[in-house]
């Protein structure tokens, strides 16, 4: 499927080395004003070609197609695309017929019987830029209810920042969007290594979302956590996540993970402001884990389309550490969840529809 969302609903469209790729955005209400530099800096943040990323240039300008007029979104499909300017079709062409390690080049063979090879077509990261267009239309949505969604870096290759010591204000300025400038360089360090040594590492992206109402979420088969992990799992490389305490929770008594409540609110929030499948006021948090980018520059054994095995070696132009750009990728997404259940809890009880049509 190209599509994600129920009221509010996105499609993406287009392949890594094909004339451009875009999306089209259904469910955003009329009355929205547009902030096109907004839109274009989100763009920028996820493009190619920094220092500790793919060489890839890019400038991936923003083109809105319909769904906009005077500034302002008229209720319509809103359509965006952006064109490919710097594809090397054929840095690929000795791996036409081979299948890359770690790459959904089997997989997609195996489904379809057949493979767009060039930079490997609709599985490719690029596809992602569409998603982050996407996103930017769902936080102008959120910046109307004051709802704000952060992300950042947390850890490259095993170095870690510990929960207590997040900045997300650091990220905003860090090359790498690092949670905490003290760990920039080392990141950076991370990612140098990886590159000289022609090989990739992974990391973790934390996000959180503030001023989240209570509420949100569908239970049972259509939980704000679950939508959640879907969005998250439906990007490249990510193998992962945890939702609040994760994984550490398990080694937590009951009367340790519980979140006590008080007249101001939650104690703690081990839950990462979900309850029930339902948002329970409390900021959202989670870490969302990358593996290592698959294209390396190291000889591997594989197989091509014949069933010969044979050895890949790869040309091009990679990202050592897709988890960098990812984190605007995964921010995105969450955006993009939370404007959609914004939507679905407006009909949950009859006082809101009674606001409207009485």
């Amino acid at each position: 499927m190209n599509s994600f969302g129920e009221r509010f609903r996105f499609t993406t469209f287009g392949e890594s080395h094909g004339k451009a790729l875009g999306c089209v955005v259904d469910g955003v209400p009329a009355g929205i004003k547009i902030d096109l530099e907004f839109i274009q800096d989100e763009m920028d943040r996820r493009k190619p070609g920094g220092k500790y990323a793919t060489s890839r240039k890019e400038s991936d300008s923003i083109e809105i197609l319909s769904g906009v007029f005077e500034g302002v979104t008229t209720g319509t499909s809103i359509s965006m695309v952006l064109y490919n300017e710097n594809q090397k079709s054929r840095d690929y062409d000795n791996v036409k017929d081979l299948f890359r390690p770690g790459h959904a080049d089997f997989t997609y063979f195996a489904k379809y019987g057949l493979r767009d090879y060039r930079g490997g077509g609709r599985s490719s990261a690029r596809e992602t830029s569409a998603r982050v267009a996407a996103g930017a239309i769902a936080k102008l949505v959120l910046k109307e209810l004051d709802i704000e969604v952060q992300s950042g870096i947390c850890a490259i290759n095993g170095i870690t920042i510990e929960d207590k010591d997040f900045k997300f204000s650091d990220s905003v300025k860090s090359e790498v969007y690092s949670l905490n400038n003290a760990f920039d360089q080392q990141f950076k360090d991370e990612i140098d290594k990886a590159r000289n040594t022609h090989d990739s590492i992974g990391g973790i992206v934390a996000l959180r979302a503030l001023n989240v109402p209570a509420g949100l979420g569908e239970p049972i088969y259509h939980k704000l956590d679950a939508q959640l992990a879907n969005a998250m799992m439906s990007i490249n490389a990510v193998k992962a996540l945890e939702i609040g305490d994760g994984i550490k929770s398990v080694e937590l008594n009951g009367s340790q993970n519980n979140d006590q409540l008080t007249k101001d609110g939650f104690k703690t929030n081990h839950s990462g402001g979900i309850l029930g499948g339902i948002s329970n006021g409390d900021d959202i948090n989670m870490k969302v884990y990358f593996k290592p980018t698959p294209s390396i520059f190291i000889s591997q054994d594989t197989m091509d389309i014949y069933n010969n095995e044979l050895k890949c070696e790869l040309k091009g132009r990679h990202d050592p550490c897709v988890a960098t750009r990812g984190s605007v990728v995964a921010e995105a997404m969450m955006a993009l969840v939370l404007v959609d259940m914004l939507l679905l809890n407006m009909s949950s009880q009859i006082s809101n529809i009674k606001k409207v049509y009485s």
